[in-house]
């Protein structure tokens, strides 16, 4: 029978065991906070993706809303003596009187859209009296609601035959009335950013005033 000191002497680790034993756990932690890194990035990245698509639907959502509830906000031109319609659409720029107001301001809200070269699309806000709202608009100070996108506009109208078609100007001032929807799309500024076109197709549930007659001189004030 050999000695019961070298029996528990035997039983213990050698060193070369304990080293190996400390590079594998090294090793093993290693690769984990690599996996773990790489779960954190990926998840970061999809909560930012998830984040500017909430926001772009909100702001299509919230545009979708405002065009709906536009207004054909009447007011007298004191020049010409004559009553116009503000409604000013083209191509790439927007202004408009609505309902909706996003701060829940009461009273009707003039909402100008346009695109900022640099920025993206940009959204001024003002509220609207009884006169024309335009310089109101210019001295609001401009929010980015889309950034790195560019918008363009088209309006629907119905021709004398009954044909509805989509032109790239509207004018209430001269029409004397609103379109009867708006169609905005909204694509990315850089063609290389991996970013999804935005469209807005809004019916406008008042498209028509009707109790504004014809455009003359002396028409006089609205009662």
């Amino acid at each position: 029978m050999g000695h019961p000191r070298s029996r528990r002497r035997n039983s213990g680790f050698t060193l070369i065991e304990v080293l190996l034993a400390l590079g594998l756990t090294a090793t093993l932690l290693g690769l984990l906070s690599s996996a773990v890194f790489m779960v954190a990035s990926d998840w970061n990245r999809d909560s930012d993706a998830l984040d500017r698509n909430l926001d772009q639907s909100l702001a299509v959502l919230q545009l979708d809303r405002a065009l709906h509830g536009a207004f054909p906000h009447s007011w007298m031109d004191e020049e010409e003596l004559i009553r116009r319609v503000y409604f000013h659409g083209e191509e790439e720029t927007l202004s408009w009187v609505s309902t909706v107001s996003p701060q829940r301001r009461p009273g009707l809200t003039a909402w100008q859209l346009f695109n900022d070269p640099e920025l993206g699309v940009s959204l001024k806000l003002a509220p609207a009296f009884s006169d024309n709202p335009d310089s109101r608009l210019e001295q609001a100070e401009p929010s980015l609601l889309l950034p790195g996108y560019r918008a363009s506009f088209q309006y629907l109208y119905t021709e004398l035959d009954e044909r509805r078609q989509w032109i790239g100007e509207w004018y209430g001032n001269e029409r004397l009335a609103l379109p009867l929807a708006v169609y905005i799309l909204f694509e990315p500024m850089d063609d290389e950013v991996e970013a999804q076109p935005l469209e807005v197709v809004a019916r406008i549930r008042n498209q028509q005033h009707r109790s504004i007659q014809p455009s003359t001189p002396l028409q006089g004030f609205p009662l």
